[in-house]
């Protein structure tokens, strides 16, 4: 009986990548599907064989454990350089674009609001 090990919808190309190579440097005998455009199908790894499966999880759990740590670390030099921050970094950079997204969201807010609110 198949076993999924690992979505691969909204996986990034260089994720999956890693995980092709790990499973083979590791001789593990995996098949791959791969997502549908439209979002019906997930994709994924997929092993037939259980204890194949048990050793592949293994692996995954320790490269995305490592994945974590090196995607923080990487966050963190970013946060630290200046590249990465919160909103007001977002509007210094692209001020036109955060402001229309701003703006968006609080038309939305009051349009759904519109109906609970009594003026007058």
């Amino acid at each position: 009986m198949p076993h999924h090990l690992m979505n691969l919808r909204h996986v990034p190309d260089d994720e999956a990548e890693e995980i092709r190579a790990l499973f083979e440097a590791h001789d593990v005998r995996f098949y791959e599907t791969p997502p549908s455009r439209w979002g019906i199908s997930m994709g994924g790894f997929w092993v037939h064989d259980t204890e194949e499966a048990n050793r592949a999880k293994a692996l995954l759990q320790d490269y995305q454990r490592q994945r974590l740590e090196n995607q923080r670390e990487a966050y963190e030099m970013r946060r630290l350089s200046g590249e990465t921050g919160g909103v007001w970094q977002m509007f210094r950079h692209k001020p036109v674009r955060t402001f229309a997204a701003c703006l968006a969201i609080l038309v939305m807010i009051g349009l759904s609001l519109l109906p609970f609110i009594h003026i007058g």
